[in-house]
């Protein structure tokens, strides 16, 4: 099932977030027929709302192909039939149907649950969704342990603190103004993380970390990609993956005047189901 270039294309919006036509009848008939689960391959190039098909419990597979080249029969069942263990994550969120509703001319990030605004991208969308930013399974299932972290509370000892009200509480925050190139990269954290395949197959697997402010206030993203890193595992194996925090990076957002600024607060790394704190004072 899939789209074209009918509905997707360069200057080309879409208008609707569904299978066109009967596609969706077609996958709800074939899951009901077939005696064995099905797998339901997606030719497309952006995100479509499968819902139904994602709840169905005969449809035992998803996979989306994009827009596979002359081999992309060959490698598609190369993953179907299990002789290669995909790895991708989803590099965009995939909305529900209703999404489409909100103007492409409204371009606002952050939401606004006052007029029932969701927001964009996976930092600020707070709605349901279908699946979300740096989704994706694979036939073997992988771990991760924080192996060293070189500071777990970040202090920002420089001048001119600030302090704003929030939902009667204070907050204490730094203008990233004042903090020059050489102050970020003194400050920078470094993350090493330990990530075992646990599974009976080879795999390269994507290790993604996020940052979150662990009670995420007004205007504060729902999470924030640090980076990522590929891995390239045989069953059993365990491999070692560092990154680097820029706290002007990573740490800064703009508050309601557009200034960018570093909250003082308790933040989480994120990687898979495992959260790491950190601590910012200013």
């Amino acid at each position: 099932m899939g789209l074209d270039q009918s509905q997707e294309r360069e200057s080309h919006d879409r208008e609707f977030l569904g299978l066109p036509g009967k596609q969706e009848e077609l996958i709800k008939s074939v899951a009901k027929a077939s005696k064995r689960p099905v797998v339901l391959v997606l030719l497309c190039g952006g995100p479509v709302d499968i819902t139904s098909a994602k709840f169905d419990n005969k449809v035992g597979g998803i996979l989306w192909a994009g827009y596979p080249g002359e081999v992309g029969g060959v490698a598609l069942a190369q993953v179907i039939f299990g002789d290669h263990n995909p790895g991708g994550k989803l590099p965009m969120t995939w909305y529900p149907k209703d999404f489409i509703r909100i103007p492409m001319t409204d371009m606002r990030m952050r939401a606004d649950p006052a007029s029932g605004y969701p927001g964009r991208t996976y930092r600020f969308y707070t709605g349901p969704k279908v699946y979300e930013f740096g989704y994706g399974l694979s036939y073997t299932k992988y771990s991760y342990n924080l192996l060293s972290l070189s500071h777990s509370t970040l202090h920002i000892n420089q001048p001119s603190t600030h302090l704003m009200t929030e939902n009667s509480e204070t907050i204490r925050y730094k203008l990233f103004s004042v903090l020059g190139e050489q102050t970020c990269q003194s400050m920078s954290l470094s993350i090493t993380l330990g990530v075992t395949n646990h599974g009976n197959m080879a795999g390269k697997h994507p290790v993604l970390l996020f940052l979150k402010k662990e009670q995420v206030g007004k205007g504060n993203p729902v999470k924030q990609l640090v980076g990522f890193q590929s891995v390239n595992l045989n069953a059993g194996e365990t491999a070692q993956v560092g990154f680097e925090l820029s706290p002007c990076e990573h740490l800064s957002m703009a508050n309601e005047a557009g200034i960018l600024v570093i909250e003082e607060g308790s933040y989480l790394l994120l990687v898979g189901d495992q959260e790491y704190p950190l601590k910012v004072t200013v």
